[in-house]
């Protein structure tokens, strides 16, 4: 009977925070047409001539079309914004309500469960939709790996907006730090600015594992799931953080009652009438 409790509390949270993503109709409208806007545009944009450049994850070298290397980077900017951009949403607008629920005696694992699963979801969701955009546009040698590496990307971002979500109290303030972290993370990184370059700080940026891994996914042959695996520890280190945000802002802050011991009258003496 417990376990069928913890499993109908689990799924209506579920449910709640999938409805919630739903109904939110901007973000679909940015998956439905950022994507393979943001995605034509990086491969229309830049010329096709072929370049050679430097896998840092193997040391092979590549001579890839510029224009297909551009449209990864595209799509993995456009994945992580909008995932991010979604739990980011979810966690600032929904904070009160989780509040409510857990000063109410709704577990928090549960909820923090439901959002992880929501943002599995969605995440499978997203990558699938922009490798099948970009499989459009040109041929990845390896789409399963291409789709993998955005999958693990957009999970990354993803609990990084449920932390800022819980962390901050203006919502431009999140959106702006979402969108510079992941235009340093993916500029730094881009395999056509860094071509040659190996400098360490490259190696320590969130998305550094999807990019070396979608980036072979689309040139070679030759399969990274030591830096898928880079990438979720990423992904849980974020994880981490949204896990102690949320805590710190479901907690109790109602103060304690303070039992204060009750004054004692003096009894005055009755004036006698001579």
């Amino acid at each position: 009977m417990t376990g069928h409790r913890h499993a109908r509390l689990f799924v209506t949270a579920t449910r709640y925070a999938l409805t919630e993503h739903l109904r939110n109709r901007f973000a679909m409208a940015l998956v439905v047409g950022f994507i393979p806007l943001w995605t034509a545009l990086a491969y229309a944009a830049i010329p096709d001539q072929r370049i050679r450049f430097e896998l840092r994850a193997t040391g092979d070298i590549l001579n890839p079309h510029g224009n297909e290397l551009t449209e990864i980077t595209g799509a993995l900017n456009a994945v992580t914004l909008i995932i991010g951009f979604m739990m980011f949403a979810s966690a600032f607008s929904g904070g009160t309500f989780d509040r409510r629920l857990a000063l109410a005696g709704y577990p928090r694992t549960h909820l923090l469960l439901a959002k992880i699963t929501a943002l599995t979801l969605a995440s499978g969701a997203v990558a699938a939709y922009a490798t099948a955009v970009s499989r459009l546009l040109w041929t990845p040698r390896q789409p399963f790996l291409l789709a993998a590496a955005l999958f693990c990307a957009a999970m990354t971002y993803g609990a990084l907006g449920v932390a800022l979500g819980s962390l901050l109290r203006k919502e431009v303030e999140g959106m702006f730090t979402i969108v510079m972290i992941s235009v340093v993370d993916l500029a730094l990184q881009n395999p056509i600015a860094s071509s040659g370059s190996d400098s360490p700080v490259v190696r320590l940026l969130p998305s550094y594992g999807a990019m070396q891994a979608s980036s072979a996914a689309g040139f070679s042959t030759t399969a990274l799931p030591g830096h898928l695996g880079i990438q979720m520890l990423w992904f849980l280190s974020a994880a981490l953080v949204s896990l102690a945000a949320f805590q710190h802002r479901t907690r109790n802050t109602l103060p304690r009652a303070v039992t204060r011991p009750r004054p004692v009258r003096k009894r005055r003496n009755p004036v006698r009438s001579e």
